[in-house]
């Protein structure tokens, strides 16, 4: 019977203890046995997001972009659940704290509207998946490659490695370029002018000979060249190629202006550059 008794008084003192009352938040209590609760449900909700995390990259049927998408857009929903659940077990009541916060929230969001912007605009592009992880985008002359997208934010790498971190808004209202956007080769071009006196089909025979030359410019589709006009103190043309590696088209494209030089150098022909007279008035 002492030992039944002493169950029922050490049951009674733990339930005493968890029932204690850690801190209050108005009509709120913060219960020991609620902090409990909630750690548990935390850890267990964080353990089913890693297993979510694995079985989305596990995926075939996905490329990584958009598996990077899909979960991104799992782990956020996932942690406001995870939020609104734990504030219910602590003993919080939703409803009032809504209520009565919503004048506040009104105003906080006219101060920061732009702020939503961004996250509204983060959501777009992780659905539409029209701007994914890894590719080659272009917006405000700024070039560079994809490497993270968050709610309020995308992070780019340029093409002198350098990070640049990136308002979601700013993809979204801008003209914005995605050059990987079909995973095609993208068609780039290089303009030269050479002297009035040079044999045209000769220029171009060594225009598209130098692309087919270049081991970034790929021979299917195969370049080609187009006499563009006639400028003021030279005849203009421009070969045109396809580059795979779109992030480092402009290293091939300088390779290829290096080339040309060469080849027009070697067979004499010359690329001017504009003249000016200066006549001086008689007095």
């Amino acid at each position: 019977m002492e030992e039944i008794s002493d169950t029922i008084t050490e049951d009674l003192s733990i339930k005493e203890i968890l029932d204690t009352t850690l801190f209050s938040i108005g009509d709120t209590h913060i219960k020991l046995s609620a902090v409990f609760a909630v750690t548990i449900f935390v850890i267990i909700a964080l353990l089913v997001i890693k297993l979510i995390k694995r079985s989305v990259y596990r995926s075939k049927s996905l490329d990584n972009a958009k598996k990077y998408s899909v979960f991104t857009l799992i782990k956020y929903f996932s942690l406001v659940i995870i939020i609104v659940i734990s504030l219910q077990i602590l003993g919080f009541n939703l409803s009032v704290v809504l209520a009565g916060s919503a004048a506040l929230l009104v105003g906080i969001g006219l101060g920061i509207q732009n702020l939503f912007s961004d996250y509204t605009s983060g959501f777009i592009i992780l659905i539409d998946s029209t701007v994914k992880v890894g590719d080659v985008i272009e917006v405000n002359s700024i070039v560079g490659t994809v490497q993270e997208i968050s709610l309020r934010t995308t992070t780019v790498l340029t093409r002198d490695d350098k990070y640049i971190i990136l308002p979601n808004s700013l993809l979204t209202r801008n003209e914005l370029i995605n050059w990987t956007h079909n995973a095609l080769a993208s068609r780039f071009e290089v303009s030269v002018g050479v002297d009035y006196s040079s044999d045209v089909k000769v220029v171009m025979e060594i225009l598209q000979e130098a692309a087919k030359e270049e081991p970034a410019v790929l021979s299917a589709p195969e370049p080609f060249v187009r006499f563009t006009e006639y400028g003021e103190s030279s005849l203009n043309f421009s070969v045109f190629f396809w580059v795979e590696d779109v992030f480092r088209a402009e290293n091939a494209k300088s390779k290829l202006r290096v080339t040309i030089f060469e080849k027009l150098t070697e067979n004499n022909i010359t690329i001017p550059f504009p003249q000016r007279v200066m006549h001086q008035a008689k007095e």
